[in-house]
């Protein structure tokens, strides 16, 4: 009789120790008789192998390998952004869209006489004042223009989410940040029976809301859900999770190995530098019909600070002041910090893309003007054709 090497015997007991899901185990067995064979050292078998049987830990580290994953798994290379990125050193007030007024004094305010400015009904208004005035005709505010406003709205506290991290050499698989808490499952299912395994949630540090990170190793489509694999036997839905699938070629046009990557299907921006991706994050474009355009841009302008507003008179009515880190590539449309927006993931703007501010810090000092921004929608979704699109903004 055969006898199995001493040392491949003591591999495969401590090896065995491993959770190996019981269905895959069975799934493996082949259906003739193997009673005599040598069972392979625990390894990945691509291929059968001529001289030993590829079952127990050797099935399962090959099933693994099939979709994608290699076992021990590698942690992503990456760190979270300084918080400091994205401190504001202002106050910022929302208007009611119902509108306001700017008063030359704060008499003229309460008496609602001689305005020397107005903002007019609209989507959104966001202003910045240096002072608040309580009086006994009510709340107002001192701008930094010396002008008053009523209290018609409300001050705002800025959240601080801080997505973005900085890539420490490219990853091998896509991963994504989880911008909807989500549960996994140990299968591609959102049956009763299938019980989540734990839940995927934003973490809190400091007052910084962090979105978790997940590897990609493969994905399902059960049913017309699509689903992520993120580890053995965990799956999580793919419309929790906005994606960044690596690719360092550049596109056509870059000469300079440097490019931000804005993916409009996925709502992700990467940037490479050297054909290495450096950093990622997770953004918010425009909806529709308000579409970032797709194409190849370079940035043709950078300004620390900037006020932005739509056309008077129209729904799409805004005017925000004191937007931060802003980098113009296509006509009106730009890549900055968007104070005002509390979750990141969604197509929401006006056709710019958005940022929380740390994100949009840290990618302002890293790009210069002329540096290409490429922005492309894999689902083919987002029209091309450049006659639908018009100034855009913020």
């Amino acid at each position: 009789m055969k006898r199995i090497p001493f040392i491949l015997t003591i591999l495969t007991l401590a090896i065995s120790a491993y959770p190996f899901p019981a269905s895959i185990a069975v799934a493996a067995q082949p259906a003739e008789n193997n009673a005599g064979a040598v069972l392979c050292s625990p390894a990945v078998y691509l291929q059968e192998p001529d001289d030993c049987v590829a079952l127990g830990p050797s099935q399962y580290l090959t099933d693994m390998a099939r979709s994608g994953i290699q076992l021990p798994l590698e942690p992503l290379n990456v760190t979270h952004l300084d918080p400091a990125l994205g401190q504001l050193p202002y106050n910022y007030y929302k208007v009611n869209p119902t509108g306001t007024a700017f008063y030359p004094s704060l008499d003229a305010a309460i008496a609602k006489k001689g305005a020397n400015q107005s903002l007019a009904p609209g989507a959104f208004f966001y202003v910045v004042y240096s002072e608040r005035l309580d009086t006994d005709r009510g709340t107002y505010f001192l701008l930094p223009s010396g002008a008053y406003m009523p209290g018609d709205g409300s001050a705002v506290s800025i959240s601080t989410p801080l997505p973005g991290v900085e890539v420490h050499g490219t990853p091998p698989t896509a991963f994504g940040f989880v911008f909807n808490p989500t549960p996994v499952r140990s299968q591609p299912s959102e049956l009763d029976i299938n019980i989540p395994l734990r839940q995927l949630n934003f973490e809190y540090t400091n007052g910084t809301t962090l979105y978790p990170i997940i590897q990609i190793y493969s994905e399902e489509n059960v049913e017309g859900t699509k689903w992520y694999l993120i580890g053995p036997d965990e799956w999580v839905l793919a419309r929790d999770v906005a994606a960044v699938i690596p690719d360092t070629t550049p596109p056509t046009g870059v000469t300079n190995g440097r490019w931000i990557d804005v993916n409009l299907e996925q709502q992700t921006l990467a940037v490479y530098d050297q054909d290495r991706m450096i950093f990622a994050t997770v953004v918010a474009t425009g909806y529709e019909p308000l579409f970032t355009r797709p194409g190849l841009f370079p940035i043709y302008k950078k300004l620390d600070l900037e006020t932005m507003s739509g056309e008077r008179g129209t729904d799409n009515f805004y005017y925000l002041e004191n937007v931060p880190w802003t980098m113009y590539f296509d006509k009106a449309r730009a890549l900055h910090g968007a104070y005002w927006r509390a979750r990141m993931g969604y197509a929401q703007s006006h056709g710019c893309v958005n940022l929380t501010p740390g994100d949009a810090h840290w990618l302002y000092e890293w790009a210069k003007e002329g540096d290409w921004v490429y922005v492309h929608d894999p689902s083919g979704l987002t029209p091309t054709d450049p006659s639908f699109y018009g100034d855009g903004g913020a």
